[in-house]
């Protein structure tokens, strides 16, 4: 009888695939087989060799971004911790960070402004929970920017939950989510949630083109519960694969392999919940014109908390990074929005395709410090007082209607050295300015309990 410590003694590490193989090798033993058959037949049940990290420092990345000044330093010193140790994750063949990365997150948690190229691997940390976070302009003309604003009030919705009041047609992407096992069962979600901007950075933007003097509207979220659902059931089929082929890597960055059903599947719920997240836009925008009366001049969209595949087959992923080379989606123009703070203009710009950036650019300013950090940094203060000084002459709300000071233009990195950064690193080419107006935002919403929880769900609230 063959038994485990006969397979040991033959060289088979112990294991719990002994409980199978053991019957295998007893049958083909039964039968009269060899040695040499026994072992084949236990050969079947082995599992394969688990795949190692990377040697600390083996693979470089490149580096967008310089400080400017003592917070900028110690921002990209903690840049350069997360990204050495991410960058240790086997999948890895290339990595970036932009001009406004800062950390999301504990060591070895790609940062804000990351970029990473995998093989054969769809890492759902690297987008982040909040999948396909993107901008959206549309053109209006000239109409009066106050009364997009009061729009922007009643027809948009900010914060937690789906709409009060349910007044959009489920959209028609609804039907695939049936479909696709990553995302059946969250139709109800992807109903209530369609028409919603959520809170933290997301915003609805009101400004004038510097090249023609036309109103413009902005807006700024993901894809809401749906998508955060989504990576919740990605992030629990990548922990399985990562516990099977690769242990020792960490948690946060575990994957599923793309050719795989699971990363199958994976690849094509992220695209049915990019074209849900591109409508969920789209109906903000929609309820605004509607309410104007007016035409459509110019529309375009860009998401930057994605994953893409270019033709050295290997999967770009952007954490707080734009695409920037041309035909990176079907629907792109060419062109891309990048938002610094409230007070300061969108820019417009067309994309490089730089082998530094691995082909991305900015998405915006990006913080030095997180929500709470910079709260206490702003020390004793009459939030209006704050608000007015930093905002001076421009229509900022806050929709829920209590101010949310973590998110005024000094909680995030000075814009001015952001974008010289864009041209010092040639990111990508400014071709217009979106000038302030005015900007809603969620607010601080969130009620105690909301809050401490979100405290202990991600570093110092950022």
């Amino acid at each position: 009888m063959i038994t485990g410590k006969q397979l040991i003694a033959w060289g088979y590490p112990p294991g719990t695939y002994f409980k199978d193989a053991l019957p295998a090798a007893n049958a083909v033993a039964e039968a009269g087989g060899s040695e040499t058959a026994i072992r084949a037949a236990v050969d079947n049940f082995v599992p394969p060799p688990t795949i190692p990290l990377r040697p600390s420092s083996e693979l470089a990345y490149h580096v967008n971004i310089e400080a400017a000044d003592e917070d900028d330093a110690a921002n990209i010193e903690s840049v350069d911790a997360t990204m050495r140790e991410l960058l240790r994750t086997p999948t890895i063949k290339a990595g970036a960070v932009m001009p406004d990365a800062c950390p999301a997150g504990s060591k070895g948690t790609i940062p804000v402004g990351g970029v990473v190229a995998a093989e054969n691997a769809i890492h759902p940390s690297f987008h982040s929970a909040d999948i396909c976070c993107s901008v959206m302009v549309s053109v209006l003309g000239d109409v009066d920017p106050v009364k997009i604003m009061d729009l922007g009030m009643e027809r948009s919705h900010f914060g937690g939950g789906g709409r009060r009041d349910q007044r959009l047609a489920a959209p028609a992407v609804l039907s695939e989510f049936t479909d696709n096992p990553f995302l059946e069962g969250l139709e109800d979600a992807g109903h209530d949630h369609f028409g919603t901007q959520g809170d933290g950075n997301h915003f609805f933007y009101v400004g004038r083109l510097a090249s023609t003097g036309d109103i413009a509207l902005v807006t700024h979220h993901g894809s809401r519960k749906p998508g955060a659902m989504l990576y919740k059931r990605g992030m629990q089929v990548a922990e399985r694969f990562r516990h099977r082929l690769s242990p020792d890597t960490l948690k946060q960055n575990a994957w599923i392999p793309a050719d795989t059903k699971e990363g199958e599947d994976y690849w094509a719920a992220l695209q049915i919940i990019r074209t849900w997240t591109k409508g969920n836009h789209e109906a903000v925008h929609e309820l605004v014109r509607d309410g104007l009366g007016v035409n459509l001049k110019d529309r375009f969209w860009n998401e930057h908390n994605f994953v893409f595949r270019r033709d050295d087959g290997l999967f770009y992923h952007g954490k707080g990074a734009t695409p920037a080379w041309s035909g990176f989606a079907d629907d792109s123009n060419g062109l891309t929005l990048i938002p610094l703070n409230m007070s300061e203009p969108i820019l417009i710009a067309r994309g490089k395709d730089a082998d530094t950036g691995l082909g991305f650019s900015p998405h915006g300013a990006g913080r030095n410090w997180g929500r709470k950090a910079h709260v206490r940094r702003l020390g004793e203060h009459d939030p209006a007082e704050v608000i007015k000084r930093e905002t001076d002459g421009l229509d900022v709300r806050f929709w829920c209607g209590v101010h949310d000071l973590s998110e005024l233009p000094s909680a995030y990195k000075d814009a001015a050295n952001v974008r010289r950064q864009i041209d010092k690193f040639d990111l990508a080419e400014v071709v217009d300015t979106i000038e302030p107006i005015g900007s809603i935002m969620a607010g601080d919403w969130l009620t105690p309990y909301l809050k401490r929880r979100r405290a202990t769900a991600t570093p110092d609230g950022q």
